[in-house]
């Protein structure tokens, strides 16, 4: 799931990850709520609670985009029975990931970002402009469908700050 996060930064060693965390989100526009409050949980937990603004919007874009153009048309009459999108927050020293997981292999689109006059279809314009990258790829061998993901870069700790212990 990580190979395409490298455009030209370092490589990321999955190794190296220093917090994960990813929830399960049904098939119903209500998990937006959720992955939300799942996101604002998780930063504070890692300490990263003034970035929840971008992310949170970049969060909110991504899974609105799974929900609603990702999943089978009966996921909303028949939620159990629809692979759930699954939403993915990864962060290193100096890069938070956030990705989603749906079960579609279509590669999203984005559409113009000059006609803001469309009810929809800024999503991926607006996860653009809020992250410092985003792009998405098929998931290969047992699991099914694409993730799409998101790159913050974070400000690398200061020299003499130790940073407060994780609880």
């Amino acid at each position: 799931m990580l190979e395409p996060l490298r455009q030209g930064l370092p490589p990321l060693d999955p190794a190296t990850v220093s917090n994960a965390a990813s929830c399960a989100l049904p098939a119903r526009y209500e998990a937006v709520r959720e992955a939300r409050k799942f996101t604002r949980n998780t930063l504070d937990q890692w300490d990263l609670g003034e970035r929840f603004d971008d992310v949170c919007l970049v969060v909110s874009e991504l899974v609105t985009n799974a929900l609603r153009h990702a999943l089978p048309a009966s996921a909303q009459r028949m939620p159990e029975q629809t692979p759930p999108v699954r939403l993915h927050l990864m962060r290193w020293t100096e890069r938070l990931v956030c990705a989603v997981r749906d079960p579609s292999h279509d590669s999203p689109v984005a559409r113009d970002s000059d006609d803001f006059s469309a009810e929809s279809g800024r999503g991926l314009f607006l996860v653009d402009s809020f992250s410092d990258s985003w792009g998405w790829h098929p998931l290969a061998g047992t699991l099914s469908g694409k993730v799409v993901w998101a790159l913050f870069r974070l400000q690398p700790a200061r020299p003499g700050v130790v940073p407060a212990p994780a609880e």
